[in-house]
């Protein structure tokens, strides 16, 4: 009897399970609530606590899901799976347990110090974060159900709604609405373009500058136009192309990184048409939606995505990508904010090259889902919330910005020292005062650059490049946003350091100088051997060997013996200038044993000529 009891039990979860995993969570949810009932006294597994947590998330059940997953972070402790840790952090501050959810992230991140440290950077910009809104209005537009998303068309905006569920259907389709950009109202909505919308999710469109190529998400279909769901589970959703052609949508594909096992959605298209960013739980990301970025060509083809970067993308999930000038906006429960959703910004030094995301703030932000942040002319821009006192589940807001962000120009050019030629696609890194990354950047073709810095803050600059020094600038930058012009930069270039004999790399000095018969560092012998100590400070990577010769004057083995002395007195200044001794692999006398004329013992030779055979030679074996 209690053998078929268990039986029966495993088999009952097994069905639970293939509920959850088609996506069925309502039926998951009464299924996984029979299962822990029936064990009365017997802890659930982490398996059943964690799939019944998410069903909860997933079908927006939030009091639920937080009291699930709480359950499942008493099971699992550190060990919580980081992006449902992250789920349940969000959760308590959207129940304003703020208290609890940062000391749960100080303890969940206590042997992660770079983590640690960006969100103390986050927590800090939005502790000292003034409101820079003066304005916030939900539009008319906004019906009883809900309406997200806004995407500029012409002189009109385009919207995703799911209103036709009043007429029986729930999914989202695309609406058109007259707006009035003085005062940000939406008026007079409507279907937007009859001949696109399915009978299944069709939202979040994106257009080329001309309009003339519209990019938008779909549920995942069959050959059949049929939901790609087997067993009556969820669609997945994926990113269509289409032509604008006569106030239609023709020539409608899905884009070729598409896939029935995971989504891909909320495409933006960048101002000039060269981008495409999107949101996607793709596998090889960090968490449960990462942005990625694809390349469009002039006809509309579209490349391979690249995910966006440790720096935008969490644990947690980052949706609704939106870029305006050289700033992206995207949200995120993944970082530093309120609760929920939250509007973040970060501003874009190259083609995955981000600084560290900030929180938009209040009233952007609030303890529930924020997100669609979309930036129009004149410092005014629409998201979308399902925060309270809206009119449904969310609302379309539009708001006007005294400043959106608070950064500072600093720009220069990246030089070679001695001949001030340009050093183009030199690395340009910005740390801030935990020393973690903000931003990273490189010079363009003619050695310019234009880095964003977070205004009145304390920097280190850091400009490298391979073959040329390391150069580092601390920068102060000020309250106010006046840009911060001609800060040149020079890097000792590695060649110009070097001279190259029988194919050997040597640093490059005249010759090193002792009083006749010593080896004691003469003040001569100093100007030379700092040549050799500035060369090995500016390229830290570089290893050397030293190696000192004699003429053929005087016995051999006095000239081995001076000649060895002098390797290592060479050796010792540069030790005590606080060179490394693993940089230095030998220190070594050659007497005259390596002569580089014919000037031997018995042969007659100028004093120019014994000269040549006076040297210390400085090899580069490493760099």
């Amino acid at each position: 009897m209690i053998l078929s009891s268990t039986a029966t039990l495993a088999q009952s979860i097994q069905e639970v399970n293939k509920d959850f995993a088609l996506m069925n969570y309502d039926k998951a949810i009464a299924g996984y609530e029979r299962q822990i009932t029936k064990l009365k006294n017997v802890s659930p597994s982490v398996e059943v606590v964690q799939n019944l947590a998410n069903s909860y998330f997933f079908v927006k059940d939030y009091e639920n899901a937080k009291k699930t997953y709480g359950m499942l972070h008493s099971l699992q402790g550190s060990s919580m799976n980081e992006s449902l840790f992250l789920r349940y952090v969000s959760l308590l501050k959207t129940t304003s347990e703020i208290e609890k959810a940062n000391d749960l992230l100080k303890s969940y991140y206590a042997n992660n110090t770079s983590k640690i440290k960006m969100l103390g950077f986050q927590k800090t910009q939005l502790d000292s974060l003034d409101t820079e809104l003066y304005e916030v209005v939900n539009v008319a537009v906004n019906s009883n159900v809900s309406d997200f998303g806004t995407t500029l068309y012409g002189n009109e905006i385009v919207f995703s709604s799911s209103r036709s569920a009043e007429n029986g259907s729930s999914f989202y389709n695309m609406y058109t609405a007259t707006r009035n950009p003085e005062n940000g109202q939406l008026s007079s909505p409507k279907e937007f373009m009859t001949n696109l919308n399915t009978d299944y999710h069709d939202a979040t469109p994106t257009f080329s500058p001309d309009n003339s190529i519209i990019f938008f998400s779909r549920n995942y279909l069959t050959k059949k136009n049929k939901l790609d769901a087997p067993n009556g589970g969820v669609s997945n959703v994926m990113i269509m192309k289409g032509r604008v052609m006569n106030n239609k949508i023709v020539d409608v594909v899905q884009l070729d990184f598409n896939s029935k096992d995971y989504n891909c959605s909320q495409p933006f298209m960048s101002a000039d048409g060269k981008y495409l960013y999107f949101s996607s739980d793709m596998p090889g990301g960090f968490g449960g939606s990462d942005l990625y970025l694809a390349e469009v060509a002039s006809d509309g083809t579209v490349g391979a995505p690249t995910n966006l970067g440790s720096m935008i993308n969490s644990a947690g999930s980052e949706l609704f990508p939106s870029a305006s000038g050289d700033t992206l906006f995207f949200s995120s429960d993944g970082h530093f904010g309120f609760g929920g959703l939250d509007v973040f910004i970060s501003k874009i030094a190259g083609k995955t090259n981000f600084s560290v995301p900030v929180n938009a703030g209040q009233p952007i932000n609030s303890n529930t889902d924020d997100f669609a942040f979309v930036k129009m002319k004149n410092n005014t821009a629409y998201f979308s919330s399902d925060r309270k006192g809206g009119k449904g589940n969310d609302d379309i807001y539009w708001i006007k910005m005294e400043e959106s962000i608070k950064f500072v120009d600093y720009s220069g050019t990246v030089l070679t020292k001695g001949d001030d030629k340009p050093i183009p696609n030199a690395k340009i890194q910005v740390f801030d005062g935990f020393n973690d990354l903000v931003t990273e950047i490189v010079s363009d073709e003619n050695g310019k650059f234009d880095a964003q810095l977070p205004l009145n803050s304390q920097l280190k600059i850091v400009f490298s490049k391979p073959e040329y020094s390391t150069e580092t600038v601390n920068v102060s930058t000020p309250e106010k946003a006046v840009p911060m012009k001609d800060n040149d930069v020079r890097l000792t270039s590695f060649a110009s350091l070097i001279v190259k004999d029988e194919g050997i790399e040597k640093i490059k000095v005249d010759p090193i100088y002792f009083d006749y018969g010593k080896w004691d560092i003469t003040p001569q012998a100093i100007v030379e051997l700092d040549k050799i100590l500035f060369a090995m400070e500016k390229f830290p990577m570089v290893k050397i060997k030293i190696e000192s010769h004699t003429d053929s004057r005087g016995s051999d083995s006095y000239n081995l013996k001076l000649s060895d002395n002098r390797a290592k007195s060479t050796m010792t200044y540069l030790l005590s200038k606080g060179i490394d001794s693993s940089r230095i692999e030998s220190a070594n006398g050659y007497g005259e044993t390596r002569l580089r004329n014919n000037c031997k013992n018995g042969v007659k030779c100028s004093e120019e000529e014994h000269f040549i055979n006076r040297r210390s030679d400085f090899i580069v074996i490493s760099k």
